[in-house]
Order: structure tokens, then sequence, then C-alpha cells
């Protein structure tokens, strides 16, 4: 599906707030937004609280979060008022892949780490977004070589409909301003030197310097830091 340079240029141009409710009108209990409940998701979900949009939220319990994302959802919660739907991973396919591999063996090879993350987030991401029109992500240009050329709105070959990327040109200061002055609940593992926060045994913080993707799979090559969410083909 091709989106016109009228419509990408719309977007550019309007407040996150009004594509929200444009997305919203066009189609009707078919926009989705996914959190993790890091810097950029809890801004994104300021923005559809603000817009009044009736846009679904929902996230991906993998089973192996930190205490402190926890925390931050039951805060955003308390906030805002908007039902976040979870998705976990199927049962029975991870009891067979830990009871073959062990707990811990993303840490031995790639393949194991990629089955991992399959099972804990691909697998459940298919789900959710199943029927769905819409994907609203908290994907920003600068986070990694791979997303600098993304355009705000992009058609998902892989799950069949629109994603749109509301901070894509929005900086990391940019973003923190932003959750300062709205004062908006905020992993406080961000405090601590994390940027990316997934699963605890996958992410740690990272030093001066780092790319933004260095907390991520820190065992593995660098070149490809992402696990799945986010492919460009079937």
């Amino acid at each position: 599906m091709e989106l016109s340079r009228e419509i990408l240029e719309k977007f550019e141009k309007q407040t996150v707030e009004g594509n929200l409710r444009d997305l919203a009108e066009l189609y009707p209990g078919g926009v989705s937004f996914s959190t993790s409940f890091g810097f950029e998701d809890q801004v994104i979900t300021h923005l559809i609280y603000a817009s009044g949009a009736d846009i679904n939220i929902f996230t991906l319990d993998t089973g192996r979060l930190f205490p402190e994302t926890y925390s931050t959802w039951s805060a955003t919660l308390e906030k805002y008022g908007l039902p976040i739907q979870a998705w976990y991973p199927d049962e029975e396919r991870l009891r067979n892949w830990v009871t073959e591999n062990g707990p811990n063996a993303f840490y031995e090879s790639p393949e194991l780490r990629k089955s991992c993350c399959h099972i804990r987030k691909v697998e459940p991401l298919k789900k959710a977004l199943l029927g769905k029109k819409v994907w609203v992500t908290g994907i920003r240009a600068s986070q990694s070589s791979e997303r600098m050329n993304t355009p705000i709105l992009e058609w998902d070959e892989v799950h069949g409909l629109i994603k749109y990327h509301p901070l894509l040109n929005w900086s990391e200061e940019e973003t923190k301003e932003f959750i300062n002055e709205k004062s908006i609940p905020y992993n406080p593992l961000h405090d601590r030197g994390f940027v990316s926060i997934g699963c605890a045994p996958c992410t740690r913080a990272i030093k001066a310097g780092e790319d933004f993707r260095a907390g991520r799979w820190w065992w593995e090559d660098n070149s490809k830091k992402e696990c799945g969410l986010h492919v460009k083909t079937a």
C-alpha cells in the first residue's frame, strides 16, 4: 500500500494530537498503541489522553520485565485511567522452550536469543495487532541507524497495517523536557543510565558515549540490535 506524499506531509505538519484524532476517526476501533513504558511511550500515552482519541493501548508482558517497569505501568494507570491491555507469551510454547533450553539460554547464541524474543514478543504482538488498521509506536529516528530513514507513516507489510511514529523526529532532549513539563510518570531506570528498557536479563545501563542500543543484548554483534518487532518484511 502506497501512502501519498499529501498524506505524509499533512501528518508531518499537524500536531500529534490532531494526527491521533484523525486516525481514530478514519479507523474506528482500529488504532492500537504498543507501550513498553519507556520515555517515548509515556509521552504518547499522555498525548493519547490529551487528544481524547479512541485508541487501544496494549503492552507485551514477557514475564521477564524489571520491577520498575511494572511500577511505571501502575503509575500510568493511576494518572491517566486509560485501560492498558496485557498480552502474554503462549504458555505451552514458552514452557517447551525453557524446558529444552533453560531459562537463560538467550545468552548462548543469537539464534536462541531471537527464538526467545519471538515467543515472548513477536508472537504476542501478532495477536495484539490482529484485525487492527493502525499501529502507533514510540520509534524515534535517532535511536538507531536502521530507523534514520523511516517515514512518519509507513505501510507494514508484515502485519498488513499502517504504522504511525508520532515522535519520529523528536530528539531525546525534547522527549525528556516534555516528560518533565507535563509531570509524566516514567521508569526510574532511565535515571540510572538505562535508555532502551526491555527484559531485565537483556538490558543494562549504557556508558557515556555508547550507542543508544548498546544496552540491549550487549553480548552480541552490535550490527543488529532489534528483537523482531519492527522488521520490514515477512
